[in-house]
């Protein structure tokens, strides 16, 4: 309890620094969310929300918001490590949430389309942007301690902003890369919103340049209006000595389409929360998640879909490969409301454990109000199929190549989606490269 107390009283504290040397728009916002705050504290196990995951080893340190340090610098050399092959992207790079333009390509969309780091384009004092701030008021819920901490310290993030009927022609890659040897709090703060008959492709990307010890908390609010198209992948390779959470707000309108990818790797934990707010006809939204763990890390995966309007789907598909001592969590609930006839929802967690100290825990949900739908859940955990295994070792296929082939067996029904070529290329050799370091 002490190291909670504690914990909140140094991030107060900080506050005070923080405010006196950014005085700017997010202010207001800023003070409402410091204050509310003070009034809440960290969750433990006794929460519902938390009962699967332990948090004490976060709230041991005092991470220094990195507004308040000075940006340590990363050259293009480390940079290019994370781009993709023969792959065109509009880039932008934030190193410890803060963006640097000298690292990032394609900055220049003309006047329609705002797009590049939060706090650069609010000092623009354009008028759109407003409507974002709307949006995200709407979307943002007060009663998550590490929301508010966030946009207490709310400095930067990328923000993105298309009219209607706009269609990206390349993907934008977000790369979040946290550096120095400081134990610094990086809060990215994303805001994106599509108009009408809109689309786009958005990689987010969180990075470690060494095994530095950081929090990175997250908070990203998506509003995707009528007919408009977005795929969002989330890739998350930090430091085994991070710490790292995001909220995420998705609001879809009539006939909008969204493809959400949690793929997690790295950090000692993890945790994924993902709001989805169907209010609309004809929508469709899928959430998919892939997490590998070893050694102590913990991966947890929240999911929240609420069906508002008739006709819509939502399919969620979460699979998990654990080893040495990692926990991997997954909590999915998927609400259908009363006007929400004709929903089709369906939800299915699987895990594979490699070893016997592995745990995977799993809570599907449906709270269905309506009468005419069609809704499933399942969860399944074990082992790599023995006779499988076998039939494939009988081949004269060595043993560890045997076990890889049943691994990417497993999990290719999430990597399958992902519809960037040269980004399946590379998350498939991250999985590969975490594979090697499992002994079978």
């Amino acid at each position: 309890m002490k190291n909670r107390i504690d914990n909140q009283k140094w991030y107060v504290d900080n506050f005070n620094l923080f405010k006196s040397s950014n005085k700017n728009v997010f202010s207001t916002l800023s003070n409402k969310a410091i204050e509310k705050f003070k009034t809440l504290e960290f969750p433990t196990k006794k929460d519902e929300e938390w009962k699967y995951i332990n948090i004490n080893p976060l709230l041991k340190n005092n991470f220094l918001p990195s507004s308040l340090s000075a940006n340590s610098s990363v050259n293009l050399e480390t940079i290019e490590e994370y781009t993709l092959d023969n792959l065109d992207v509009y880039r932008f790079v934030f190193v410890n949430g803060i963006f640097n333009s000298e690292l990032s390509t394609g900055l220049d969309f003309g006047k329609d389309i705002i797009a590049g780091s939060l706090s650069n384009l609010l000092n623009k004092n354009d008028t759109r942007l407003e409507k974002l701030f709307d949006i995200k008021n709407k979307l943002q819920k007060d009663n998550n301690i590490f929301n508010l901490l966030n946009t207490a310290f709310l400095h930067d993030g990328f923000l993105l902003y298309l009219p209607k009927g706009t269609i990206i022609d390349k993907p934008f890659h977000v790369i979040n890369i946290s550096t120095g040897n400081n134990k610094l709090l990086n809060q990215p703060h994303n805001l994106i919103h599509l108009e009408s008959n809109s689309k786009a492709e958005i990689i987010f990307e969180y990075v470690s340049e060494k095994a530095t010890e950081h929090f990175t908390n997250i908070v990203t609010e998506i509003s995707v209006d009528e007919n408009a198209n977005l795929n969002v992948y989330k890739i998350q390779n930090e430091s085994p000595n991070a710490f790292h959470i995001e909220n995420s707000n998705i609001l879809q309108k009539n006939s909008s389409v969204v493809k959400h990818f949690s793929l997690s790797f790295g950090a000692l934990i993890t945790r994924n929360n993902i709001n989805a707010e169907l209010d609309g006809e004809n929508v469709e939204n899928n959430l998919y998640g892939l997490y590998l763990g070893n050694k102590n890390q913990q991966i947890d995966n929240h999911t929240f879909i609420e069906h508002i309007k008739p006709n819509s789907n939502s399919n969620e598909l979460y699979k998990g490969i654990l080893d040495d001592d990692a926990k991997g969590i997954f909590s999915g609930k998927i609400l259908v409301q009363k006007e929400a006839q004709k929903t089709n929802a369906f939800q299915s967690n699987k895990s594979v454990l490699l070893s016997n100290k592995a745990i995977s825990d799993s809570k599907p949900q449906l709270e269905i109000y309506a009468d005419d739908v069609k809704c499933s859940h399942g969860a399944t955990v074990g082992k790599l199929d023995q006779e499988a295994l076998f039939y494939i070792r009988s081949r004269g296929v060595p043993l560890e190549l045997a076990r890889s082939m049943l691994i990417r067996a497993f999990i290719d029904d999430v990597v399958k989606e992902i519809s960037i070529e040269q980004l399946r290329e590379k998350i498939n050799h991250t999985i590969f490269q975490h594979l090697k370091r499992v002994e079978f």
